[in-house]
């Protein structure tokens, strides 16, 4: 007999994908192939994708992915679809923090309509530097947590805030450069995910890459559940070779920015090159009112998206 389900894809290795289903109550899990023409590079099919299977009954391994259902969101790096959340992990000491990498991650999901959040981790091991970071992502706007798998800080209130926002099918993604501890701090949050974690290369300060592919992973059992990714760690967001978003999409991806600019002396003001006393978004990061990382991280990006030919022209 031929039916139809509707599921969301979990997990997807060598063309193969575990898409998970609710029938009358019961989770189910089909090891399920795409469609031919879901398997194009513009119409591939992404982890967390919603989807419609069609199998046989008496054949068994029949399942096919038969259509992708509308996405909400749909990223480049985590290549991943529908988030609703984007955890985005920093350690305060070992890697040292890159605060750019943040800034772009943040960026990429605002444009997205996906909640950013800093996680930040080892705190234990600066927890000044924990400090400086989390003014700076608090001032921005942006949920902070300050968090320590070797202590247990903020491990609590964090799962707490996932627990009450990720649920009823809502997902989120941890992402974020090699060893930070995001796998460390998946186990802490939820030790029944038990991912696999490795240890911070001494000599050269990078994690091994633990994580191969993107999961994700029930919070709880039902229907009713949200879902966690764990993502494969990156140190870089480049925005070179990948389209993110345009030039024209920079402003709204730095909210705390984009309020000032109406203030500045003229309408084109790019907030890159101008001074404070005719740029406001300058002036307010002089001020304090927002940060000075932010502010050189949007220049960055900006002067990278004005070098190279907006992808929608391509």
């Amino acid at each position: 007999m031929i039916i139809e389900r509707v599921g969301r894809v979990v997990r997807g290795l060598g063309g193969l994908y575990v898409t998970r289903v609710e029938v009358d109550g019961e989770t189910e899990r089909y090891t399920t192939r795409a469609k031919g023409v879901l398997k194009r590079d513009e119409e591939r099919v992404q982890i967390g994708d919603e989807v419609k299977i069609t199998l046989d009954t008496d054949i068994p391994d029949s399942a096919v992915i038969s259509e992708i259902l509308p996405r909400r969101s749909s990223l480049i790096r985590p290549p991943i679809a529908n988030l609703d959340y984007l955890f985005i992990v920093i350690a305060a000491k070992r890697p040292a923090p890159v605060l750019e990498t943040v800034d772009k991650l943040a960026a990429i999901a605002v444009h997205n309509k996906i909640k950013p959040v800093c996680v930040i981790t080892k705190a234990d091991l600066d927890l000044s530097r924990a400090e400086e970071i989390s003014e700076i992502y608090t001032l921005a706007g942006i949920p902070v947590f300050i968090t320590s798998s070797a202590d247990g800080r903020g491990i609590d209130a964090l799962a707490a805030y996932v627990r009450e926002r990720v649920t009823d099918g809502a997902s989120a993604a941890f992402a974020g450069a090699s060893g930070v501890g995001k796998s460390t701090l998946m186990n802490s949050l939820f030790p029944s995910l038990s991912l696999a974690t490795a240890e911070i290369s001494q000599k050269i300060e990078r994690g091994r890459h633990t994580t191969r592919h993107v999961e994700l992973f029930d919070i709880t059992e039902g229907s009713d559940t949200g879902f966690l990714a764990d993502t494969p760690g990156f140190s870089l967001v480049d925005f070179e070779r990948f389209d993110f978003f345009s030039l024209s999409d920079l402003p709204a991806t730095f909210p705390e920015l984009l309020c000032y600019s109406g203030e500045c002396r003229y309408a084109d003001c790019t907030h890159v090159g101008e001074g404070k006393d005719e740029c406001a978004v300058a002036r307010a990061a002089s001020e304090g009112k927002i940060s000075p990382s932010r502010l050189e991280s949007y220049r960055s990006i900006w002067r990278v998206l004005k070098a190279k030919k907006p992808y929608e022209d391509k």
